[in-house]
């Protein structure tokens, strides 16, 4: 099934999202801006794309870290996954933190992100009196070991 995804310019040198490989999840997303941003370690930047979209009713868009950039230089989307609802229209930015001990460059052009498009289901809450038992009942955080 494809999923059309109306894409509408905001700089102009922005680039489209896209895929590094035919069938991948993500699709880069990179850093609309005319200067190169200093990331210090420790800080957080709202970080432009250049773009807007108008994702169809019942779609969502997820913004991700990059696992490379995230690997090599510990810079992540601070509230991974970030939601993009389908009502939105203004610009696409991404909240990037850095939790290496050294400064990070970003320049124009940079792949900062990815974007993660997916359905979004119909959901309805029932408030009821008892919940249905399971061998995991209210186990929290580490309760099945280390």
């Amino acid at each position: 099934m494809e999923v059309k995804v109306k894409i509408k310019s905001l700089h102009k040198d922005f680039k489209m999202p896209v895929q590094a490989h035919a069938g991948d999840a993500g699709f880069d997303l990179v850093y609309c801006g005319e200067e190169d941003i200093l990331l210090r370690r420790g800080q957080r930047e709202m970080i432009s794309c250049g773009f807007a979209m108008e994702l169809p009713y019942g779609w969502e868009a997820q913004v991700r870290s990059r696992s490379g950039l995230a690997a090599k230089n510990g810079v992540v989307v601070l509230n991974s996954p970030g939601t993009i609802d389908c009502a939105y229209r203004g610009e696409v930015k991404v909240v990037l933190y850095n939790s290496d001990i050294s400064d990070y460059m970003i320049s124009h052009g940079d792949r900062i992100a990815q974007l993660v498009v997916a359905k979004t289901p119909t959901v309805s809450f029932e408030e009821v009196e008892e919940l249905t038992e399971t061998d995991r009942n209210e186990g929290g955080f580490g309760s099945t070991g280390k």
